[in-house]
């Protein structure tokens, strides 16, 4: 499965610096969303896990240290919330998701992911999804350090996909040979999420 493709440079919009996707809105300001209270992280004790049907059969954990010796990228990118809702040009840094995927490569037709977070939240994505250059495992916006609300220290970023499908203080990557579903895949999100197919909801399959 490849993933959708990203739309093409187009002209401004007038709350931002690209055409929405459709059923959009724009607005001027991040809103932090989350259920509960924030997780307070310690960077001691945090790391991502990257396991499941893995090609060597083993889990890949990359603490914070071994996160940094990473190579980064910096993507500017729109934030699109399945609440139609979009925040244009937001600027994200971090890891690219392809680095972890060539660290710890899933086995042989394992082409879905899960993808899971503090608190019990979690997303499910077909491989090809984080594949893409502006997929991240980011850490940074807008050149600051995330804070708690956004998601730190950690966060998923497929700008392609709607922002339920990033999880905040991502803590594992999981391979697997058939499709998932995470937290909003259980009550009736779309498997896939992409934007400009304006897949919001299971029923649309």
């Amino acid at each position: 499965m490849t993933p959708a493709p990203l739309p093409p440079d187009q002209p401004p919009d007038p709350g931002g610096d690209r055409v929405l996707p459709p059923g959009q809105r724009h607005t001027d300001k991040l809103v932090p969303m989350h259920y509960g209270r924030v997780p307070r992280l310690d960077l001691q004790h945090w790391a991502l896990t990257v396991g499941g049907a893995t090609r060597d059969g083993g889990v890949q954990v990359l603490d914070w240290a071994a996160l940094q010796r990473l190579p980064t990228r910096t993507v500017r990118a729109d934030l699109h919330c399945v609440a139609k809702v979009s925040v244009s040009g937001l600027v994200w840094t971090g890891v690219p998701l392809s680095e972890v995927i060539a660290l710890a490569p899933p086995e042989p037709g394992a082409e879905h992911v899960l993808l899971s977070a503090a608190y019990g939240y979690s997303a499910a994505v077909p491989l090809a999804e984080l594949d893409v250059p502006e997929a991240l495992l980011a850490t940074h916006l807008d050149g600051q350090a995330l804070t708690p609300e956004q998601g730190w220290p950690a966060r998923i970023v497929m700008p392609h996909l709607y922002g339920f499908k990033g999880p905040k203080w991502v803590l594992a990557l999981d391979y697997h040979h058939h499709p998932q579903r995470g937290m909003w895949e259980e009550h009736g999100y779309h498997p896939r999420g992409r934007v400009w197919e304006q897949e919001r909801y299971a029923h649309q399959d």
